[in-house]
């Protein structure tokens, strides 16, 4: 049996995915987390081959999860589950070591497939193309500067971890919260959240 953990603030994802586990032979549902937090907390005792990621959490960003609970549960392979496949978040998720992206609205059929391979350490798995676009307001510099200011970075510290200039990351925060309509950084964040970017 496949061993899945799910981190999704959504009851009826959970719900889905639960009633995905009945049906199928392979997958069995050990546990489930509302927050990153929670899961950090959680994921340990389930000991899950795959774990299926929601993007964008109430507490928690998406490729600073993933980092934390690989450090916990480094053997078990992530997957985001979002309904956004084609946010910013998706390619530094990628890079923080998730092994794939699918769609919560993929078929049955297919979120079995990438469960399946991802518990085979199949790295092919599923990445698909978006239908609608919100999140391409902001190219994907502009949203790992974004998402670094939202955990309380300071430029210089964004400049480090980025290998950039810090007159750079200003610029790219000027156009920030040009395209987002704010005044400063508390506003451009707050903006961030209303269009789902954070």
């Amino acid at each position: 049996m496949i061993r899945v953990f799910v981190v999704d603030d959504h009851p009826v994802v959970r719900d889905g995915v639960a009633l995905l586990a009945n049906t199928s032979r392979k997958i069995e549902v050990v546990g489930y987390a509302a927050t990153g937090k929670s899961s950090l907390e959680m994921v340990a005792d389930a000991r899950p081959h795959v774990i299926l990621l929601d993007l964008r959490l109430p507490d928690m960003l998406a490729p600073e999860l993933i980092t934390a609970l690989r450090a916990i549960v480094p053997d078990a392979r992530i997957v985001v589950f979002t309904a956004y496949p084609d946010h910013p978040a998706v390619r530094a998720a990628l890079d923080a070591g998730a092994c794939g992206v699918v769609p919560k609205d993929a078929a049955r059929t297919d979120l079995v497939s990438v469960i399946t391979g991802a518990s085979l350490g199949d790295e092919a798995l599923m990445v698909y193309q978006a239908t609608q676009r919100p999140q391409a307001l902001v190219g994907r510099r502009e949203y790992d500067v974004l998402r670094r200011v939202a955990i309380g970075e300071t430029n210089q510290e964004i400049a480090e971890a980025m290998c950039l200039s810090p007159n750079t990351v200003k610029a790219y925060l000027r156009n920030l919260m040009q395209k987002l309509d704010a005044r400063n950084r508390v506003e451009a964040i707050s903006r961030a959240r209303e269009v789902g970017l954070l």
